[in-house]
């Protein structure tokens, strides 16, 4: 979870992957922590975004070694508990 100005703190939501909907757009729950509160939001993305994300993303790890466990780029991902998700 990253923290942002002012103690909000920003991460993937505990026990909830990223769902492909059923417009065709993609999903991933935040979980949103700032002082005295937590919620729950969503980024929303088309395909175009997420992809230019994925780009982003890659360029920003540049030549960093990817971890050992880290899943191989568009394959499936299994989380604790055996559920697949993307």
């Amino acid at each position: 979870m990253s923290e942002a100005s002012g103690g909000w703190q920003v991460g993937p939501a505990p026990g909830r992957g990223l769902r492909l909907r059923k417009d065709g757009l993609l999903e991933l729950p935040l979980h949103v922590l700032r002082p005295g509160r937590a919620s729950l939001a969503s980024l929303v993305l088309t395909v175009a975004e997420a992809e230019q994300l994925h780009a982003a993303l890659c360029y920003a790890l540049g030549s960093e070694p990817a971890p050992e466990d880290a899943p191989e780029c568009r394959k499936p991902v299994r989380y604790p508990g055996g559920r697949q998700k993307y």
